[in-house]
């Protein structure tokens, strides 16, 4: 019994380190769509350009995200693949993790099931937060995830981007905005946690960027789930069989039961 306990103990034990490894902050929310293909391949694209080199996919292929993001496998292995893989081998790279250790302090994590971990909030405003902070060895750090050890390597798409102090709205313990009762008008405060883009330091505007990386997490969301559209399109059919079969029991029980009546 006690080997049990400890043991159930040693597995809740990293959840709770995930828990904590940084402040609660209020995460962008955005809905992921696996039936979105368009945005699945461009997602898929930023990925092995910008992500690949540091991080895998290792229990992701080329060939099942080319059939399920219905691009044929030939383009993939031309424009998508940049080593000499095969398109039926996982998405890997050959980053030692050794080195990659003493780079990063810590070998870059596998990130196929990064959104299942913290989810798709979390990614999706993480990758937006960096900001520059030049007492970190990368000359960066991140408001989602303090003294983050990874450079900002979407930098070149958003721009430079700082802290910087502003009025923003007020809210209250439930997230709501606090009225002034008097004006009618919402109350602000001021924040020094107000993320500015410099300008004309990305090859995107804000918007374009905002896109691009609900493109991103899209791509890490179906990563994390690829079966998700074939189960919505099953279990469609699923409740239909389960409705049509619940008339033809209904039907067969009055039969069965007429003559008792």
């Amino acid at each position: 019994m006690k080997k049990l306990i400890l043991l159930s103990l040693m597995l809740i034990m990293p959840a709770f380190a995930v828990a904590s490894a940084g402040p609660k902050v209020a995460l962008d929310h955005i809905q992921t769509d696996a039936a979105d293909k368009a945005s699945l391949q461009r997602g898929m694209k930023t990925y092995v350009n910008y992500c690949l080199g540091c991080h895998t996919a290792q229990y992701q292929r080329y060939i099942r995200a080319a059939e399920d993001l219905h691009m044929p496998a030939e383009l993939v292995a031309e424009h998508l693949i940049f080593s000499d893989q095969k398109v039926g081998e996982q998405m890997t790279n050959a980053m030692d993790s050794k080195l990659a250790a003493d780079w990063f302090g810590a070998p870059p994590p596998d990130l196929t099931n990064e959104v299942n971990l913290r989810g798709a909030d979390w990614v999706y405003t993480y990758l937006r937060s960096f900001y520059v902070d030049d007492s970190r060895p990368y000359g960066v750090n991140n408001v989602v995830f303090p003294s983050v050890g990874m450079p900002n390597v979407l930098l070149e798409l958003q721009g430079v981007q700082s802290k910087a102090c502003a009025q923003v709205p007020k809210y209250d313990e439930h997230g709501s905005a606090v009225i002034d009762s008097l004006t009618g008008k919402a109350l602000t405060v001021e924040s020094c946690e107000v993320l500015t883009v410099a300008e004309g330091t990305g090859s995107m505007n804000q918007a374009q960027f905002d896109a691009a990386v609900y493109d991103l997490t899209n791509f890490m969301s179906y990563m994390a789930k690829p079966y998700k559209s074939d189960s919505q399109r099953i279990g469609m059919w699923a409740i239909l069989f389960c409705l049509l079969m619940t008339l033809v029991f209904y039907f067969l029980k009055k039969e069965f039961w007429r003559d008792v009546h």
